[in-house]
C-alpha cells in the first residue's frame, strides 16, 4: 500500500527502543493473536497472553507456536476478568504496555480506567490515530476519534497536549496542530470555533507546550497550503499540520473512517494519558495496523522513559467515554 511507506521510517526507528513486555488481553482470535506474534517477530513487543489457557493453547498451536513459546497468564473465560488481570500486570510493573485482544472495547477500557486499576493520571485520557494518506506528504495524528465524546475546552487542551507529546516522541521537533472546525473564522454561534481560538491563545501563553497551535481551521486549510493561500490565511500551521484536533467524536470518527475506507489510509492507534501505553485496536483493524500501533507505542514509551516525570495520582473517569 502506497500510504504505508510513510510508516517505514517509524517502524525502523522503533526497533532501537527494544521489545516492550506487553499484556495482550483475551487474544482469542487469529487476528489478535497473529498481530501479537508479528509484532514480536518484528522486534517491538514481548507478548504476555492473558486469558483462558485452555482456549489459548489450541490457538497457539494452530498458529505454529511451540509449547511455552509465549507466556500465558491463565484467567477464567471471561472478558472482564481477563481485562482486569492485564491491567493489574501493568499496575504492578510486570508489563510495560497493554494491548486489546478480541474482547469488547468497553470491557477492556473499563478495566484500564477503573479507580483501583492505578493506570490513570491527572491528565485527561484521549486517543490518537497516527495516519498515512498517499495524498499527504507526511504522517499526521488525528485526535480524538475514539474516546472523548464532546470534550470541553480544558479537556481539548489535555487532548492537544497528549497529541503534541506523541508527535514529539515520533520525532517531530515542534508539532503543528490544527484545531478543525467547519470554518476558519471565529463565529460566536459555533462554539467549536471559540474553543479553537482559545486553544491557540493557550499555546501562545504556554498553557499547552511543545507545539504550535492554530485554529479555527477548516479541513482543507489545515492540509492544503493552496487552499489556505486562496482564502488569505497566514499561518505556519495551515497546509502543514502534524496534528488534526477535531471538535467532537462524531467529526473525528467519521473523518477516520472516511480516510481509512475511501483513501486507503495506513493507521496506528494509541490511548494516551495513562501510565503505560494502551493499544486500543478495532476488531476491523488489519494485522499491519496493529503492528504499526506497536511500533508507535514503543517509540512513545521510550520517550516517556527519557523524560520521566514524578508519578501523578490515579484518578477516576471525569465524564462518559465511548470506544470506536
Amino acid at each position: 500500500m502506497e500510504s504505508d511507506r510513510l510508516f517505514e521510517p517509524l517502524r525502523s526507528a522503533a526497533l532501537s527502543a527494544g521489545r516492550l513486555r506487553t499484556a495482550v488481553a483475551y487474544p482469542l482470535c487469529p487476528t489478535s493473536l497473529g498481530a501479537a506474534v508479528q509484532a514480536r517477530d518484528a522486534g517491538y513487543i514481548e507478548p504476555v497472553l492473558v486469558g483462558p489457557a485452555r482456549r489459548l493453547r489450541p490457538l497457539m498451536a494452530e498458529a505454529g507456536l511451540a509449547e511455552g513459546e509465549l507466556e500465558v497468564v491463565d484467567t477464567p473465560d471471561d472478558e472482564k476478568q481477563a481485562a482486569c488481570a492485564a491491567a493489574a500486570l501493568a499496575r504492578d510493573g510486570t508489563v510495560r504496555m497493554l494491548m486489546k485482544g478480541s474482547l469488547h472495547t468497553d470491557h477492556f477500557m473499563s478495566a484500564v480506567v477503573a479507580r483501583d486499576a492505578g493506570l490513570r493520571t491527572a491528565r485527561r485520557i484521549s486517543h490518537a490515530f497516527v495516519m498515512a494518506v498517499a495524498a499527504y506528504p507526511k504522517l499526521f495524528i488525528l485526535t480524538d476519534a475514539a474516546v472523548n465524546i464532546a470534550p470541553t475546552l480544558q479537556e481539548k487542551a489535555d487532548i492537544a497536549q497528549n497529541a503534541i507529546d506523541l508527535a514529539r516522541a515520533l520525532g517531530v521537533a515542534r508539532p503543528k496542530l490544527a484545531v478543525l472546525c467547519a470554518t476558519e473564522s471565529v463565529n460566536p454561534s459555533m462554539p467549536a470555533t471559540l474553543d479553537a481560538a482559545a486553544l491557540s491563545k493557550m499555546a501562545d501563553r504556554h498553557q499547552i507546550q511543545g507545539g504550535e497551535i492554530d485554529g479555527p481551521l477548516a479541513f482543507d486549510n489545515a492540509i492544503s497550503r493552496m487552499a489556505a493561500d486562496q482564502k488569505g490565511i497566514v499561518s505556519n500551521v495551515a497546509g502543514d499540520a502534524d496534528i488534526l484536533l477535531v471538535p467532537d467524536i462524531e467529526a473525528g470518527n467519521m473523518l477516520y473512517k472516511e480516510l481509512t475506507w475511501l483513501a486507503g489510509a495506513g493507521t496506528a492507534g494509541l490511548v494516551l494519558g495513562t501510565r503505560v501505553p494502551v493499544l486500543l485496536t478495532s476488531r476491523s483493524d488489519s494485522v499491519l495496523a496493529r503492528v504499526n500501533s506497536c511500533a508507535v507505542a514503543a517509540l512513545y514509551a521510550r520517550a516517556r522513559r527519557l523524560t520521566a516525570a514524578p508519578a501523578l495520582p490515579a484518578l477516576a473517569p471525569k465524564s462518559p467515554a465511548v470506544w470506536y
